[in-house]
């Protein structure tokens, strides 16, 4: 393939999902290559991995607007723009999507990935804090590809919540999750559970967070984000 091949990002982002970052297979540490050849078969037999995700509001949008079946909308929504997008423009590429998948694991951490590709900034929450998008993005997809797309910078810009001297998240946590310094799941689970917990479909210390609230999701969408882990946290704890 032509090594200038050009990434088609326009569709993906009028779909929502407006953040790429594409690596050569080649050049991952080590460490993560070992766990893509261990996680299966053949995925040590392509060029690049891409990684997916989207910022903002905009995938919810076109999420409700399509309509997509299945218990998790948003994943089959992405699946098929993806598959769209490939057989509209790059008809010849070879590729597997990793991630989402239902009968397998990616093989990969996404959050590794997101280190890599400059995303994930740790925050108090436990969630990553761009300083663009604040919390208020998500992993959406890995693809291992035999495309040959430039590599992407990765994102480059100081952790924000290393500036950020109020910590209102902290003051917002009315389970007292990060009271300690440190996020504590023990005290956030219990928290969430109980009968009367302000947090069973959101998160005060998330909504606290000043960083991109301007990208906040509205009240459906935090639902469905929280709905999900939710139902995780009852089936195990």
């Amino acid at each position: 393939m032509d090594a200038s091949q050009p990434f088609a990002a326009s569709p993906l982002a009028d779909a929502g999902l407006n953040l790429h970052a594409v690596f050569n297979l080649a050049d991952l540490p080590a460490g993560l290559r070992q766990s893509l050849a261990d996680a299966g078969p053949g995925r040590d037999n392509y060029r690049q991995l891409i990684l997916i995700g989207h910022g903002g509001r905009r995938l919810w949008q076109a999420v409700q607007a399509a309509h997509p079946p299945g218990p998790d909308p948003i994943d089959t929504f992405t699946v098929q723009t993806l598959q769209d997008w490939f057989a509209r423009h790059y008809p010849s590429a070879r590729y597997t999507l990793l991630y989402p998948a239902p009968d397998s694991a990616p093989g990969v951490g996404l959050q590794s990935l997101g280190e890599l590709a400059g995303w994930h900034q740790p925050g108090p929450f436990m969630l990553g804090v761009r300083a663009d998008w604040g919390s208020w993005f998500a992993y959406r997809a890995v693809i291992l590809a035999d495309t040959a797309f430039a590599p992407t910078p990765a994102y480059a810009a100081p952790p924000p919540c290393a500036s950020c001297a109020g910590r209102p998240c902290v003051a917002a946590c009315p389970g007292g999750a990060m009271a300690t310094g440190q996020f504590s799941l023990t005290a956030c689970v219990p928290y969430r559970k109980a009968k009367d917990s302000a947090c069973k479909a959101t998160c005060l210390a998330r909504l606290a967070c000043p960083v991109g609230a301007e990208h906040r999701y509205d009240a459906a969408q935090l639902a469905h984000t929280y709905g999900i882990s939710m139902a995780a946290i009852e089936a195990w704890y």
